[in-house]
């Protein structure tokens, strides 16, 4: 099931299956969202709720009990239910079930909204913890976008531009993709500028933190471009499936890490978790908007 809103500049599709963008277009109908392919990458733009990538041996303990969980937790494996789809607003919600008790031990409800305004697309994850125990989690978003945007471009004409000088940090990352804690300053050209180059990626995802709350998918050759903001997120992700020339990139952002390496993580004492208290609620706001160069 695809639920559609729009508004004068923009249509928006999103599928109830794992509440997952499929489609960003533009009022001339072009595609901004990557489409997903099976020989590359299949999705298009998972939510990633109750943790962010992996987890040591598919494992992690609570309160002396065992779980497992897959990568990226489950909500985007999950069909989400329609709170309300009208105009440029959609809404959709997941519940806690025997399902999600079995990897995760909390009643909750997740609920994600989407509004169209202007040219930006805000997403906002609203959790609630309805259960009489404080809940642990991450959560984040995996939108993969299509580069080049424009015919006559290519992949290494395009940059992601942070708005101002900056010196972020990379997250430091075994070869299996679990954090090492070896942070490490990560240099930009002119201290601005991340140049699109296909073996960024060679080793994975590029994990940044303590970069600005923004970033700009550019050429200096187009016309059109994305950005992404991401006000309350600490973690920047920026990936595309390594070893490939592949025609799109991914900006992610996370509130939280994978598990250390070697380490079968005790969730209540993973300090990048979220933690969320008894009957509290937790709200957290990102966008993508459709910016037009030639007119900025």
């Amino acid at each position: 099931m695809l639920y559609e809103i729009k508004n004068e500049n923009l249509s928006v599709s999103v599928a109830a299956h794992g509440g997952e963008l499929r489609s960003v277009k533009d009022r001339e109908g072009r595609e901004y969202l990557w489409q997903g392919d099976p020989d590359i990458w299949k999705e298009s733009a998972p939510n990633l709720f109750p943790y962010i990538a992996r987890m040591t041996d598919k494992t992690y303990t609570f309160r002396g009990e065992t779980y497992h969980m897959n990568i990226h937790g489950f909500l985007k494996y999950m069909d989400m239910e329609l709170v309300s789809c009208e105009g440029d607003t959609l809404v959709m919600k997941l519940d806690s079930s025997q399902e999600t008790k079995a990897q995760y031990p909390f009643d909750f409800t997740v609920e994600i909204r989407w509004q169209l305004k202007g040219k930006t697309l805000e997403i906002t994850y609203c959790v609630e913890n309805k259960d009489n125990k404080t809940m642990y989690f991450g959560i984040g978003g995996h939108p993969g976008f299509n580069v080049p945007m424009e015919a006559g471009l290519a992949f290494t004409d395009y940059c992601l531009d942070f708005g101002q000088e900056t010196q972020p940090l990379r997250v430091g990352m075994s070869e299996d993709c679990f954090v090492t804690g070896k942070d490490e300053p990560y240099a930009l050209r002119e201290g601005r500028y991340l140049d699109l180059r296909h073996d960024l990626f060679d080793d994975d995802a590029v994990i940044l933190c303590g970069m600005p709350k923004q970033v700009t998918l550019t050429s200096d050759e187009g016309t059109r471009g994305i950005r992404v903001e991401y006000p309350d997120m600490t973690y920047l992700g920026i990936w595309h499936k390594p070893g490939m020339e592949a025609p799109y990139v991914c900006i992610e952002p996370w509130t939280s890490l994978p598990s250390r390496k070697g380490v079968v993580e005790d969730i209540s004492g993973q300090d990048n978790l979220i933690s969320l208290e008894a009957g509290a609620k937790y709200e957290n706001n990102w966008s993508i908007t459709v910016t037009d160069i030639s007119r900025e």
